[in-house]
């Protein structure tokens, strides 16, 4: 398939496109109506963690591993370097992240999710994306996997992620995002739309969780507004590259040094 640019998906000024990639794990969505509140979607994540990681494959057909990888690479940190995880859920992502030998926190504002993951050998912290709990320019990047989506503000956790990033240091968002090939686009719509609740219910510990995830995607910025957005909050050298036909793409930045 191929992966075709239309003018729906043209940077902004500064913004660039990186050569697309065929290839973490989804995200929980929000319950339909549900306004995002941290303390509603804290307990709605607490409610689906027993079965969050097994769901997440399923519904991503298997590519969860993959876009796990691929956040990983397009973070690029090295051995020794301190990473922070944010909405790292049961730890899967930070597992991944640590490879290498490079120090990687998970940080989620859901007990439940943290306790799920508690048997996986990565530090952990509770903390909401908007007010992390840690301190300025303390950490040489940040990852975000399918969590940016579901915060109540989400230009106010990219500013955040700035303050505690360390001048040079690297920003990565791994977010559902807009197919480019417009025919793809439409069947995946359609399965959003009628087949993921379906499967939803017969994996998920807590389905109606899932029939948000839809339209939260939909509802989602494309890749161009999305780097725009990066820019807005005080990162450089915006780039993206998209996975899976642009079913998912990664954002990176780089906070500068100035």
């Amino acid at each position: 398939m191929g992966d075709r640019r239309d003018s729906a998906h043209r940077p902004p000024p500064g913004a660039r496109r990186e050569p697309a990639s065929s290839g973490e794990e989804g995200a929980l969505p929000l319950r339909a109506g549900l306004d995002k509140r941290p303390a509603e979607v804290a307990a709605m994540f607490d409610r689906v963690a027993e079965r969050y990681d097994v769901t997440n494959t399923v519904l991503s057909g298997g590519l969860d591993a993959s876009w796990r990888r691929a956040t990983r690479e397009a973070l690029g940190a090295r051995p020794g370097q301190t990473v922070l995880d944010v909405a790292a859920g049961t730890a899967v992502s930070t597992v991944e992240l640590s490879a290498g030998g490079v120090h990687a926190i998970a940080c989620d504002f859901s007990q439940g999710m943290l306790r799920a993951g508690a048997a996986r050998p990565v530090p952990k912290v509770a903390g909401d994306a908007t007010a992390l709990p840690l301190a300025d320019e303390s950490v040489d990047g940040v990852v975000i996997s399918f969590g940016l989506r579901n915060v109540a503000d989400p230009d106010a956790a990219l500013r955040e992620f700035t303050r505690v990033t360390r001048p040079g240091g690297t920003l990565v968002v791994c977010e559902f995002s807009s197919p480019t090939w417009a025919p793809f686009r439409t069947v995946y719509t359609e399965y959003l739309m009628r087949a993921l609740p379906r499967i939803a219910r017969a994996v998920s510990s807590n389905p109606d969780a899932y029939v948000y995830l839809a339209e939260s995607i939909r509802a989602w910025p494309d890749q161009p507004a999305l780097a725009a957005r990066l820019q807005s909050a005080g990162w450089a050298d915006v780039a993206w590259r998209d996975l899976t036909g642009g079913i998912v793409a990664l954002h990176r930045g780089r906070k500068p040094l100035g």
